[in-house]
């Protein structure tokens, strides 16, 4: 309990303390937002604000779980491990398209198929080693299982052991790459994904730390108890990360003073899968990130209506003024923190019954 307090403190501390340090830096460098021309108008006032802030988060996460780690006389976990490995590894992608755009001064940044292999290559990476970083008593990270609030009976390795692998790092990089290019497609709006992804990963510390109150691995299990190694390192992770989000947001609210870029939001999505993978409740993303799920959704939703209605009339129509969801709001005359605000609460009120449908699994069991 110590090391997750004082992990979200310490990077709480180094993003609200140390992110006006970021913001020159980037001033200085010229790492400056470019905005689309056929974007909202409200938002070219926002062109040139520093950006590439996912840095600030990252660095602080990375730096709270080792020191929280080390002042408490513990060693960091494989799980801990693989949860930095795939914010960090995704973070480093999106620094190359955040780079990439500012150096260029263009709105594209990598192309669509390298941004996928980036992902890709970083998904795989995860998936095998979480398989096989097996502690003393032969226990590996993840699990083969396709989970919902624990694993199920699908098991990916019932089909052998190489088909099995391959379907379980199909799995996994669907799950990643759904989960940050969501938190990405969020990441419209001052304050948007920051304060979404605080609730979403900040549900993984309840989490994580309940799994460790009801663990399998105890000296005596506890009724209905959780197959999950590393749980508490997990909720450790995870409250790090929410502390850099809650701290980076004092500077990224509207009007932003500095924006997490590409290179914190597919970051922070790939964190989220991790620990949806980890602590086995890979299905429980849908509603636990269902404000990204929405967001991704009303893109979709608008391409597919805009392709099919091109093919059969000729000329293309859309579903909402402009997607994602929140600058259908902006084009319609809401103010951005109003969006903002709304949408909050909307991403609360799915966290809520993410973790509500996982406690009730638990109670009624």
């Amino acid at each position: 309990m110590k090391s997750i307090i004082l992990a979200g403190g310490i990077a709480l501390a180094f993003t609200l303390f140390m992110t006006p340090a970021f913001i020159w830096l980037f001033k200085r460098v010229g790492w400056g937002q470019f905005v689309r021309d056929d974007g909202p108008m409200v938002h070219h006032t926002k062109r040139g604000t520093p950006t590439m802030g996912g840095i600030a988060i990252i660095l602080a996460t990375v730096i709270a779980v080792f020191v929280a780690k080390f002042v408490n006389e513990e060693p960091v976990s494989n799980s801990a491990l693989l949860v930095l490995f795939m914010m960090v590894g995704l973070g480093l992608v999106g620094f190359v398209d955040d780079f990439m755009k500012t150096h260029k001064q263009r709105s594209l940044g990598l192309s669509g198929w390298a941004k996928i292999a980036g992902q890709g290559v970083v998904a795989i990476a995860f998936a095998i080693m979480a398989l096989q970083l097996k502690d003393a008593e032969g226990w590996s990270p993840a699990s083969a299982s396709i989970s919902i609030v624990r694993d199920t009976t699908i098991d990916l390795m019932a089909w052998g052991p190489i088909l099995g692998l391959i379907l379980f790092v199909i799995w996994i990089y669907f799950l990643v790459a759904s989960t940050s290019n969501g938190v990405n497609i969020a990441d419209g709006l001052d304050g948007l994904a920051t304060g979404s992804s605080a609730m979403s990963i900040g549900a993984y510390a309840v989490i994580g730390f309940w799994q460790f109150n009801q663990s399998c691995f105890a000296e005596v299990a506890a009724r209905n108890c959780y197959e999950v190694k590393d749980s508490l390192d997990l909720a450790v992770v995870a409250s790090a990360i929410v502390g850099a989000l809650i701290g980076f947001l004092w500077w990224n609210t509207s009007p932003a003073r500095i924006f997490m870029g590409d290179t914190g939001s597919l970051g922070l999505g790939g964190a989220l899968a991790a620990l949806a993978i980890l602590t086995r409740t890979e299905l429980l993303l849908i509603p636990i990130g269902g404000l990204f799920v929405i967001v991704t959704g009303s893109v979709i939703i608008q391409r597919v209506y805009f392709k099919l209605t091109k093919w059969r009339t000729g000329t293309g129509k859309r579903v909402f003024l402009m997607s994602p969801l929140h600058h259908h709001f902006e084009l319609k005359g809401w103010e951005e923190i109003t969006i903002v605000v709304r949408f909050w609460i909307i991403s609360a009120l799915c966290v809520l019954t993410g973790v509500g449908v996982f406690y009730m699994e638990w109670t009624y069991a």
